[in-house]
């Protein structure tokens, strides 16, 4: 059993979808890095329950 060649324009759209899926993870990444910094700096803490945020 052989598979037919690939179509030129699923190859283009495999390109893509592989640069939006690094965008994507980047994206991610970046919002993971800036959780833990802003978590880890010291000065964040949670609320005390029956406060209301300002």
């Amino acid at each position: 059993m052989t598979f037919r060649p690939e179509h030129e324009l699923h190859k283009r759209r495999k390109g893509r979808n592989i640069g939006v899926g690094l965008m994507l993870a980047a994206f991610v990444v970046l919002v993971l890095a800036l959780t833990f910094t802003k978590v880890t700096s010291g000065d964040f803490e949670l609320p005390k329950a029956g406060e209301v945020a300002d």
